[in-house]
């Protein structure tokens, strides 16, 4: 399956693809965080596409994919999130309402400030659709490329992590509301329906 390099793993830089030399990525701020908002709340409501595939073979290891299978047991082949488990389950195995992260690609890209530093937020799947409450609540599936997906109650939120990548502020923007409620952090899901998604694919409400 074809990849690109890693990410960098120093969260405070990020790697150019052109130069391969690291150059220091500033914090948004809260107003350009704020500013954003309104292009995020654009993101189509029904039917979008599939951005960006990133799998995460082992802890703060980021491959970017041309083509990705979704496993109804593993998940994303090739993530770590099978092999890693998981502490709210009783036996910590994996945890099968988080088996998929998706998140808006507009706000990865106003969040992140460059698609190459995508990736170090952590989530499989960068798409333009609306991931709000309101228009997917649990239980809504949602077809992306060959596969189907549901969306799980499973609260997704920013951390300690998401907050040194890419800021204190960033991190209020997306656990605080409206952020919220529009799942700028993103949001997890089951797989129901195995298959292959790319980038360029379509992604759409069910």
């Amino acid at each position: 399956m074809p990849v690109t390099t890693p990410c960098v793993r120093d969260d405070r830089f990020h790697l150019s693809s052109s130069s391969r030399t690291l150059r220091r990525v500033e914090h948004r701020t809260a107003d350009e965080l704020i500013a954003g908002l309104d292009l995020i709340r654009q993101s189509p409501a029904s039917a979008g596409t599939v951005e960006l595939i990133v799998r995460r073979p082992a802890e703060n290891e980021r491959e970017v994919l041309d083509e990705g299978t979704l496993d109804l047991e593993l998940g994303l082949i090739g993530d770590a999130w099978h092999s890693r488990g998981s502490s709210r389950t009783p036996d910590r195995s994996a945890n099968p309402l988080t088996q998929l992260t998706l998140m808006n690609a507009r706000t990865a890209d106003l969040v992140t400030g460059t698609r190459e530093r995508w990736p170090l937020a952590g989530d499989q799947l960068y798409v333009d659709l609306d991931l709000s409450i309101e228009n997917l609540p649990a239980g809504t599936r949602v077809a992306v490329g060959e596969a189907i997906v549901e969306i799980t109650e499973e609260p997704h939120t920013g951390c300690a992590k998401f907050s040194a990548r890419f800021g204190t502020e960033a991190l209020k923007f997306v656990n605080k509301s409206p952020g919220r409620e529009l799942r700028l952090r993103g949001v997890n899901a089951r797989i129901v329906t195995a298959g292959v998604v790319r980038p360029g694919d379509a992604i759409a409400k069910l």
